[in-house]
């Protein structure tokens, strides 16, 4: 019985964590909008930079990927006395993952969690995030494209664990990783794909205010930021 419970424990843990979507958290506690409400909706830290706030945004990006390195770690360190190994790590680098695309306590909206699968790969396995790092540094400096570079990184990440390390639970995990990365990416794939995918380094849209900040015009339906569009008869005098 303990063979199956602290396992599912330990996933269930590693999903409360990946739950935490530090795109939203951060974003409160420096009073900047929900990032799921302007740009690209995605809780993450490239939607966080365009809110102009790049602490907010780098903040984002260390620790969504510091909850998949912590919760794959904790296994590691804490979980042999349990029975829990290299199988059990894996696993709970995927709940984690899994955490952040449907995040319990943010109504399962998450983000696309290429950080947070990086702080996991780092965990299981730190020469095969070093060489999944330097995959995506490579194809991003070349192509301009951080969604380009998460793709390629995705799919080579099993096959160099594979090819280096050997077969195993790890490498089950890095594809079904690698499967959702890519389902998440699928509009920036279809961007790519049209050349309308924008660059590292190019602002692909701006923070807005909650859409009940804009008044309705009184005689229509849309806002209107200097007074009406038409005019009024004048009144003619008695």
């Amino acid at each position: 019985m303990q063979d199956l419970l602290f396992p599912l424990l330990a996933g269930i843990i590693g999903y409360l964590i990946g739950s935490l979507s530090f795109a939203v958290i951060i974003s409160r506690l420096m009073g900047l909008s929900d990032p799921r409400s302007y740009g690209s909706g995605n809780p993450g830290a490239t939607n966080v930079l365009r809110s102009g706030n790049k602490l907010a945004a780098v903040l984002t990006l260390l620790f969504d990927a510091l909850k998949g390195y912590v919760a794959v770690l904790l296994v590691l360190l804490f979980g042999a006395r349990f029975g829990l190994g290299e199988g059990s790590a894996a696993l709970v680098g995927l709940t984690a993952f899994l955490g952040h695309l449907w995040p319990l306590f943010f109504r399962f909206k998450g983000g696309k969690g290429v950080a947070t699968a990086a702080g996991v790969i780092m965990a299981l396995n730190p020469l095969l995030g070093v060489a999944t790092l330097a995959t995506w540094a490579i194809i991003a400096y070349f192509s301009r494209y951080s969604s380009l570079a998460a793709l390629v990184s995705a799919a080579f990440a099993p096959v160099y664990q594979m090819m280096i390390w050997g077969s195993g639970p790890i490498v089950g995990v890095l594809i079904v990783i690698g499967l959702l990365l890519v389902w998440r990416h699928a509009e920036n794939i279809k961007k790519l794909l049209k050349g309308t995918e924008s660059r590292l380094g190019q602002k692909a849209g701006s923070a807005v205010p909650p859409p009940d900040s804009s008044k309705k015009h009184p005689h229509g339906l849309g806002p209107q930021a200097h007074g009406h569009s038409h005019k009024h008869p004048k009144k003619k005098g008695n």
